[in-house]
């Protein structure tokens, strides 16, 4: 059976986890078909937004715990690359990529949530990085990024886990909804309704000039600029 679903519909294509009975750990099986998943986003010209979703009451309750019983190290270090490779393809997408969550997102939840490029949590969303404390390493990068590494450090090292509302003051949520699907409605019609180009030069040059001092930052935004104009579709332009 399929463990991570694809869908697409009007321009948007929907990821999502499907493992309910499992909580939607994530198991290696699971990491190959997302990014598969997010692979066939990134070929499909007709996509113009992403909703990464978890099936059941939990978005994702983390890496699947049961499936490395009995695992040599070779084979726990292949599953975590199979599961950096997989978010790495749902960060890479060049349309916009949201993330609804419900309940527990939890260590590899973390990571998935964090690899999409806003998250809209459901009132009782929680969110934890307990590897440190299971006597693993992992979710040690993205989290610190976003919320800067005292408070990553302190989930970490306490197994403390932010309420939604918690999650939102600190910026890894950016909304919070009771009504799920009036919000994504709300954020499809401006999504769909804008430029997709201009949407793609915007998220690279977000994504690429964080990573640069400020000039360089510059700079990006300067070849987006320019790739745009030779394009011959800007803002303006009769």
């Amino acid at each position: 059976m399929k463990s991570v679903l694809y869908s697409v519909e009007s321009g948007v294509a929907t990821i999502m986890l499907d493992r309910p009975e499992a909580r939607n750990a994530l198991n290696g099986a699971m990491c190959d078909a997302l990014g598969e998943a997010a692979a066939r986003a990134a070929a499909d010209t007709s996509v113009r937004l992403v909703l990464m979703r978890g099936n059941g009451p939990v978005f994702c309750a983390g890496a699947d715990v049961k499936e490395r019983q009995g695992m040599g190290k070779d084979e726990v270090r292949a599953r975590r690359l199979k599961g950096f490779a997989a978010y790495s393809a749902l960060e890479a997408l060049p349309m916009p990529v949201i993330a609804i969550v419900q309940g527990a997102a939890l260590g590899s939840g973390v990571e998935i949530a964090a690899a999409c490029d806003f998250i809209i949590a459901l009132p009782d969303a929680v969110f934890g990085t307990p590897e440190a404390l299971r006597g693993s390493v992992g979710a040690t990068q993205r989290l610190p990024r976003v919320l800067g590494k005292r408070l990553a450090k302190d989930l970490m090292f306490t197994g403390r886990r932010l309420t939604a509302e918690e999650a939102l003051a600190a910026g890894f949520v950016s909304r919070i909804s009771q009504d799920v699907e009036k919000e994504i409605s709300r954020i499809r019609e401006a999504i769909l309704s804008a430029p997709p180009a201009a949407l793609r030069l915007a998220k690279g040059c977000i994504d690429r000039g964080v990573e640069l001092d400020p000039q360089g930052a510059l700079e990006v935004e300067l070849q987006a600029i320019d790739e745009q104009l030779a394009s011959g579709q800007w803002m303006g332009k009769s």
